[in-house]
């Protein structure tokens, strides 16, 4: 198949008014799967977290999962939805080997949760009230693993490995209501929905949020319409795009490839699409069921969801402080300019350092720590912030130590790298590596002694006036101490000992 023909951005924007609509599927962080009490840790070896439920083998049947349903009853309240006093389940029916059972438990005309809106600030500071279609509950699909192609698809691949421990997993998608008039900014609009969406749901606590492990995937729906006509186009969906940049640069690519089809007189077919990471484009996967092709019907083995008004009100009294709302507040508790907070953000090290504030740093001390010297070993290890294996806690405690006097700097990195590679509380890695500060005057005088007499033309100008030259006598003393001495009260003492 050729290339399809793509025409430049600017010339789409000029002659095309986008449209969009996302739909984003977060895996639930509970114990147990959905319906059945199988655990739901991720990396487990394949196929071992399975039962006859999740398998859909004869005679088993399913049970609701509490958790999930409080989960998605949360991130509806969240969402400024409204909580449907009623709903049911329903079997949507299509074949595919990872789905075990043929048929995907879902809700369909009864989600738990609907009409809601989600403010959503760009870069500028413009805000794009984002409108929330629905949120429903339903359950993942097991993996498959298509081996031998060159693309890790099924195309091309000479066999496929299927594992169904995802399968069952709690799923809520959240289905955003058509999102017109972005123009040029759309792609920017699709990437800022999931950021802020991704940082909700973190924030409440019910998913990890993980893209690159699939626990958070978005579809792209998008459409063009001749400018200011007002009729829709057909639309195509990229399926489970897994970073925020590659939201924002599938939006940006199909609205090019469109208008290419466009412009050619061609129609845009209605299919889902993959996108591709290497080289950010889309390639086609499978024409688009309608919803009369999965066949809906009612699930007739689950009973409906009802929550009561009073206990939807006692979850909406669990909400956390908003993300944006906390942001701002620790921008300005924190004194922090637009450009620190954002780097904060970026760096995925807002809540690391406002936890290490909690465990009784100070605000400039933590900052530095997580987005120097620890980003630096999370750069190195390949791994993201959060994973570094030190917590919040432990980094507050070597920021003590260092006010308290007991560590320099430098030490204290010594004393980060023992903790880094499992030696230990702060403490621990002091005790075992010898790393406290030589602040005795005994030892620090003998070592001070032993410099001068060693540079006696650096002893002479010191004792001539020449104060700066103590820098010298202070560096072999750090040198002969491994970096242990009390620089500041080395440097008093070689002023001393030189009648300064």
């Amino acid at each position: 198949m050729s290339a399809p023909t793509l025409v430049d951005f600017d010339d789409v924007v000029d002659r095309y008014d986008p449209v969009l609509g996302l739909e984003v599927h977060v895996e639930l962080s509970t114990n147990t799967k959905m319906f059945c009490g199988c655990p739901t840790t991720f990396g487990a070896e394949p196929n071992t977290q399975v039962c006859p439920t999740c398998l859909g083998l004869p005679g088993s049947l399913p049970v609701v999962n509490r958790a999930a349903v409080e989960a998605a009853i949360r991130i509806g309240l969240a969402l400024n939805c409204d909580i449907a006093p009623w709903g049911r389940f329903a079997r949507k029916n299509y074949f595919y080997p990872d789905m075990p059972k043929n048929f995907q438990t879902s809700q369909y005309d009864e989600p738990i949760a609907v009409n809601g809106h989600l403010d959503v600030t760009l870069e500028d500071g413009t805000v794009v009230r984002v409108g929330i279609e629905r949120a429903h509950m339903e359950e993942d699909t097991g993996k498959s693993l298509h081996v031998g192609g060159a693309t890790g698809r099924i195309h091309g691949a000479e066999y496929s490995l299927l594992d169904y421990n995802r399968a069952g997993v709690p799923l809520i998608e959240i289905v955003t209501k058509m999102i017109p008039d972005t123009g040029a900014r759309a792609p920017e609009v699709a990437r800022a929905y999931v950021t802020a969406l991704r940082d909700l749901i973190r924030s409440l606590g019910v998913s990890d949020v993980r893209m690159d492990q699939g626990s958070m995937r978005c579809d792209v729906n998008l459409s063009l319409s001749p400018k200011g006509s007002g009729i829709l186009g057909t639309r195509s969906e990229t399926k489970n795009v897994n970073s925020l940049r590659s939201v924002e640069r599938a939006v940006r690519y199909e609205m090019t490839r469109h208008a290419g089809l466009l412009d050619a007189g061609e129609k845009v077919v209605q299919e889902t699409r993959h996108f591709q990471e290497d080289t950010a484009t889309t390639r086609s996967g499978r024409i688009k069921e309608t919803s009369e092709d999965y066949r809906y019907f009612p699930e007739p083995d689950l009973v409906p969801i009802a929550p009561s008004p009073e206990w939807v009100e006692e979850l909406r009294g669990t909400l956390p402080e908003l993300p944006w709302e906390r942001r701002a507040r620790i921008q300005q508790e924190w004194q922090l300019s637009d450009a620190e907070l954002r780097d904060l953000v970026n760096a995925g090290a807002l809540d690391l350092v406002a936890a290490t504030v909690e465990a009784g740093a100070p605000s400039g001390e933590a900052r530095s720590w997580w987005v120097s010297y620890l980003a630096q070993q999370a750069n190195t290890r390949g791994v993201a912030l959060d994973e570094l294996p030190i917590t919040p806690a432990q980094v507050a405690r070597v920021i003590e130590l260092v006010s308290s006097g007991e560590l320099n700097n430098k030490l204290a990195r010594q004393v980060v790298d023992g903790v880094l590679a499992g030696e230990g509380e702060p403490d621990e890695v002091v005790a075992g590596r010898g790393l406290a500060v030589v602040s005795d005057d005994g030892a620090l005088i003998a070592a001070v002694d032993e410099a001068l007499a060693a540079q006696p033309d650096v002893a002479e100008k010191i004792r001539g006036g020449k104060v700066a030259a103590a820098g010298a006598i202070v560096g072999a003393v750090m040198k002969a101490t491994r970096g242990q001495a009390d620089a500041k009260r080395v440097r008093e003492l070689i002023i001393e000992r030189c009648g300064g």
